[in-house]
């Protein structure tokens, strides 16, 4: 069960970097002088990371519910 829970964690993680990277391809946080700030490259890069850190967050619920049953 501590490896599903692991892997949620990890995923939330994902999720948090994701959403930061997003909101630095917007301007709305970071410094200036970041590569990734004001880089519309970058909006979509952090909506795919944190997209990515759902899927991880679902795989981790799944082994946790798949053990108990």
């Amino acid at each position: 069960m501590r490896k599903g829970i692991s892997i949620a964690v990890i995923g939330g993680i994902i999720v948090v970097f994701g959403i930061i990277f997003h909101l630095q391809g917007q301007s709305v946080v970071g410094p200036e002088s970041s590569f990734m700030y004001s880089n519309p490259d970058w909006i979509t890069y952090g909506i795919q990371i944190a997209i990515t850190g759902l899927i991880i967050i679902g795989i981790g619920v799944a082994i946790t519910v798949l053990k108990k049953a």
